[in-house]
């Protein structure tokens, strides 16, 4: 332990020998919050010079003391709570006990440490410089702190020292990067928004919330590598979810009209500024739909979700340094039409063969496991998603590539897909879904010729599925939103792992 660990355990010895518990049981009442007090009090002066406190005559807060100053026989504490911090002023006088004050001039002015949780009541006013804050009259230790916070300090020149600013250490230590960098706060509350105000959405359309499993027999519903366990009772593989909807067309199947699920999925796969093997997708299906109504339905979405998360209503955000504008409507632009305009291919009439050349010229990485389909995406991927920073439809894939696809009702070899692609990259996947089962299970059989070609992300059969369908399936939309990469955008970040309480992080070296 370093020295500064080594004191606080010795000052949470001596306030346990004070006959203070620096853990109390008890709970803590909490009547006010720094921030409301700070831009809210109000005070009138008298005919006589006096000042009259008008609110906040009677306070009780609780949050980390972040500062410290002593003044004579005062003290003066930084308070910070969730809603910001706050000034406390301690004098002595307020805490004599007999002809001494062991509270204030051992536990408080000698025990008491920067980080350390405490609750106090008092009344608010302003000091003689115009700050307002907190004059204590009970102070009450509620958690000690037993490590020290980095504290940023600036020297005369203005360079900054122990500021906690490495990205891993952030993000690996996320519960003391959120106390001294409190303006990241912000990010998660606007996530929070985001969530909230799509799940209201949904709800003004009809839908009813859902819950599907997490631990599937089959892998299905999107082309990814999964994560795989085993149950011991059942002696039988199980699978993370790579996907949830495979389980909600089942209920579209069982009569309910639209259904949707905020979803944790989990992928095996690469991590980097915008992956993480542990994810949040939206997915909701409504019965009687098609892609062209879901496109709709989503650039309304969206510019909801832009207004109710600025302050000031305006649909935009800035990411990476693009002005985003999510009001409708939303350009439409064909798969094939899109690698034509930014590569110059004419993908349709192209063969397997050519399109290979291309990558191999083109420095694109391949495989002999990928067909046309494959190659398709990868130049897209390479090649045009980089171009499609305004938020965009891409519309109308090869059947290839949609396993879970209705056709298209008149481009023969084509789906009625589209994926919504926002500064470069895909924040959406939607389909008219597929809802004939015999046309399913040649889908699927077409996925398990790719598995045995060593296509790790093709899927796998589900039978129960299929059986499902056979029931009969109404017309259906379905759609699927990363909520992590939407985050990243309406928050202005460039790293999903800034919109992440707890990324997933390599484990940690022992020095």
């Amino acid at each position: 332990m370093t020295e500064q660990e080594l004191q606080r355990r010795e000052s949470l010895s001596k306030l346990r020998e004070m006959g203070i518990d620096p853990y109390p049981a008890e709970m803590y009442e909490v009547t006010a919050f720094a921030q409301d007090i700070v831009t809210q009090y109000q005070e009138e002066i008298l005919e006589d010079g006096a000042k009259n406190r008008l609110n906040f005559q009677s306070v009780s807060l609780a949050g980390r003391i972040m500062a410290n100053r002593e003044a004579g026989k005062a003290l003066f504490l930084n308070l910070q709570d969730s809603s910001g911090r706050i000034q406390l002023y301690l004098r002595r006088d307020d805490f004599m006990q007999g002809e001494e004050a062991p509270l204030f001039d051992i536990a408080i002015k000698k025990l008491l440490d920067l980080g350390d949780y405490v609750g106090v009541k008092g009344f608010a006013f302003k000091t003689k410089t115009g700050e307002v804050s907190v004059h204590v009259q009970e102070f009450q230790f509620l958690a000690k702190s037993l490590r020290p916070l980095p504290v940023v300090k600036k020297d005369a020149e203005g360079n900054i020292y122990d500021a906690f600013t490495d990205p891993e250490q952030r993000y690996r230590m996320r519960y003391v990067d959120l106390t001294v960098n409190t303006g990241f706060r912000d990010i998660f509350i606007k996530r929070t928004k985001l969530i909230k105000t799509m799940r209201a959405y949904l709800d003004e359309l009809g839908l009813l919330e859902v819950e599907t499993p997490i631990l599937q027999p089959i892998h299905g519903g999107a082309a990814a590598r999964p994560f795989k366990t085993h149950h011991n009772t059942l002696d039988m593989t199980l699978y993370l979810r790579i996907a949830n909807e495979l389980y909600l067309k089942r209920l579209i199947v069982a009569g309910f009209d639209g259904v949707y699920e905020f979803a944790k999925m989990f992928r095996n796969e690469g991590m980097d500024r915008t992956h993480n093997p542990e994810f949040t997708a939206l997915e909701f299906y409504v019965a009687y739909k098609d892609y062209n109504w879901m496109m709709d339905v989503t650039e309304q979405m969206l510019e909801r979700v832009a207004r109710a998360i600025h302050a000031n209503g305006e649909s935009t955000a800035e990411v990476g340094g693009n002005v985003i504008n999510f009001a409708g409507p939303y350009r439409r632009l064909t798969m094939f039409d899109a690698i034509q305009e930014y590569t110059g291919i004419n993908v349709e009439t192209a063969d397997e063969s050519e399109l290979r050349d291309y990558c191999k010229k083109e420095h694109i990485e391949i495989d002999n496991s990928m067909g046309k389909a494959k190659l398709i995406d990868e130049i897209f991927g390479e090649k045009v998603e980089k171009h499609l920073i305004q938020p965009t439809f891409l519309i109308d894939y090869p059947v290839e590539m949609s396993p879970l696809t209705k056709k298209h009702r008149s481009k023969p070899g084509l789906v009625e897909r589209f994926e919504l692609f926002v500064n470069g990259k895909e924040v959406a996947n939607a389909y008219s879904e597929l809802n004939d089962p015999i046309d399913q299970r040649e889908r699927f059989e077409d996925q398990l010729r790719l598995a045995a070609r060593g296509d790790e992300e093709a899927m796998a059969m589900d039978e129960d599925f299929i059986r499902a369908l056979e029931y009969g399936m109404p017309p259906t939309a379905g759609i699927g939103f990363g909520i992590d990469r939407l985050a990243m955008m309406f928050t202005g970040q460039t790293s999903i792992q800034e919109v992440l309480f707890f990324p997933q992080m390599r484990p940690e070296v022992a020095e």
